[in-house]
């Protein structure tokens, strides 16, 4: 498609030059000589002229929108899947809002590169060659007068590129953070109402925008600057080949359809060549933008993982070992310390500890949203690093104190993609989290929208969905992580008799701060620093007198 938009833009840049070149039988032989016969073709050749250069001019910008759309979706879909690869670290270190921006604001201020590609190369920088042959075949001393000023371009132009492209980053990077501001305000809506900070969120997004204001500003004056510099040197290009070549016309050595002629083919170039000129400035944003993307396009996910799977778990509910895992955030004080401990197949193995112990880092580590910077875990006697991260997952559902639920349908936050889930099983999933006691009273039933983060739905509700989605991706290992904190007490009994049922057949791991909930457990390990300080039932646990003795002393005290 590129290949032929730049052929129908060479076809209609062509155009200029052969019209120019007609000017000179026009005054020569049509009105000089008065002949009837040149008269008709050439009127008719301009007339052909004008036809093909409006049927190109479509066709060139049909061919040319189509190309520009497809680019950018092509460019988004491509650096979505990318940035979906990328491990947890990445997306602590850029918020949401900076990445929609990246995905959407410049893949689309990068399309016009292909723009510049089309109409730069193809149809003005022809359209300038036809005419400077057409030109230089009616005098070459001419052709060098209206050139006179061209040479003091180049060092403005250069340093005029360079503030633009410098402004283009700035303003694009301020747009990220417009993003950012605005996906906090809107997510946390209700703590800025409560707290009363409507005032101060709105001054601080028009801060952001009067940076944009003045980056875009200086990034479109010096922009402007560009054609205006044209303006100047073709102006005295124009003066010059005024005086040498009317002085000619005048002496009789030239003739006025000569004059006529090379005139036109000149003041023909003065719009491409501004056009070239604006096209550089927009080469300028275009590369800005693409250089952001390509930045992101040069990240890759920390770890290395095969591209197929070494070794896999069995079928059946595994054992979970940690061996000597120690893992830290951005080399910063270590969460983890040498962590050993197993989950026992088919057993509930609970961590318990103060905040900061390492908990949820467990689950991120098994998960392989991080990765072990020293020590093994293995799943089932299989290593991770041996699995790839998409048979690694496949072992585990979670169900966390935040139900993720998307803006779509409870069907489909339910089978989240998974064609062909058989509906008996998902009728037992839903009765099994205890769905079914409140789908009847949703009036679209199981194609009622969840609404933003699962907002149309209670707690309960919300906690109950996510167990009967985690029931559907019938992993053999179930990962809780106070799932029931949040709840009042009728959900949460709901619930937890819905997670009762979740974890029959199952390898489960809770993270709990309430003990009262992990009394039953098979295993409790009690962390703190980052490794495992006491491991054993809860009756064991109490006989210690340890930390876990402390912890509930603290807890039950009243």
């Amino acid at each position: 498609m590129l290949v032929l938009a730049m052929a129908v833009s060479v076809a209609e840049g062509a155009t200029l030059g052969a019209l120019s070149w007609l000017l000179e039988p026009l005054f020569d032989r049509v009105f000089a000589s008065k002949s009837t016969e040149a008269l008709i073709w050439v009127g008719g050749g301009i007339l052909g002229l004008f036809l093909f250069r409006g049927l190109t001019s479509i066709i060139g910008r049909h061919l040319l929108a189509r190309l520009n759309q497809e680019t950018a979706a092509d460019m988004q879909a491509a650096l979505l899947g990318h940035l979906l690869t990328l491990d947890g670290g990445f997306f602590q270190t850029h918020p949401p809002g900076s990445l929609i921006d990246r995905v959407q604001g410049d893949t689309v201020a990068a399309q016009s590169g292909m723009q510049l590609v089309v109409v730069g190369l193809a149809r003005d920088l022809v359209s300038l060659i036809g005419l400077f042959v057409v030109a230089i075949s009616i005098d070459p001393m001419w052709t060098l007068a209206a050139l006179v000023g061209a040479p003091l371009l180049l060092l403005p132009a250069l340093g005029l590129q360079r503030y633009i492209r410098r402004k283009t980053l700035q303003m694009r990077a301020e747009s990220g953070l417009r993003a950012t501001r605005l996906d906090e305000i809107f997510h946390g809506i209700a703590q800025v109402k409560l707290n009363r900070m409507e005032s101060y969120q709105a001054s601080r997004f028009r801060q952001i925008l009067n940076r944009i204001i003045r980056a875009e500003v200086k990034s479109a004056t010096g922009r402007a600057a560009m054609p205006a510099l044209v303006d100047v040197v073709t102006g005295a290009g124009f003066f010059a080949v005024l005086m040498l070549g009317g002085a000619q016309v005048v002496a009789g050595s030239r003739t006025t359809g000569e004059f006529m002629a090379f005139f036109t083919a000149m003041a023909l170039t003065f719009q491409p060549i501004r056009r070239l000129s604006d096209l550089a400035g927009q080469w300028q944003i275009s590369r800005a933008s693409l250089e952001r993307i390509y930045g992101f396009f040069d990240q890759h996910a920390a770890a290395l993982r095969p591209a197929q799977s070494r070794a896999l778990p069995s079928a059946v509910p595994p054992a979970i070992s940690f061996q000597d895992v120690s893992f830290g955030y951005d080399d910063a004080t270590p969460v983890l310390r040498g962590l050993n401990f197993t989950a026992e197949a088919g057993q509930v193995t609970a961590l318990v500890g103060a905040s900061g112990a390492g908990k949820s880092t467990v689950f991120h580590l098994l998960t392989g949203l991080a990765e072990p910077q020293s020590g093994q875990i293995l799943i089932g006697g299989a290593a991770t690093e041996a699995m790839t991260l998409a048979d690694q997952r496949r072992s585990f559902a979670a169900v966390s104190q935040e139900a993720a639920l998307f803006d779509e349908t409870l069907r489909e936050n339910l089978i989240l993609g998974r064609d062909g889930i058989p509906q008996e099983r998902l009728e037992a999933a839903l009765a099994d989290a205890r769905v079914d006691e409140f789908l009847a009273r949703l009036p679209l039933g199981l194609d009622t929208p969840a609404g933003p983060r699962g907002s149309a739905l209670s707690g309960g509700q919300r906690q109950r969905v996510a167990i009967a989605r985690a029931l559907l991706a019938d992993a053999p290992v179930l990962l809780l992580d106070e799932a029931t904190s949040a709840l009042d007490a009728a959900s949460e009994s709901a619930v937890t008799e819905a997670l009762a049922r979740a974890q029959e057949g199952r390898t489960t791991l809770v993270i709990a701060h309430r003990l009262a909930t992990v009394r039953d457990a098979h295993r409790i390990v009690v962390m703190d620093q980052g490794q495992a300080v006491e491991i054993g039932t809860h009756d064991e646990l109490m006989e210690k007198d340890g930390l876990y003795a402390k912890l509930h002393a603290l807890q039950f005290r009243n």
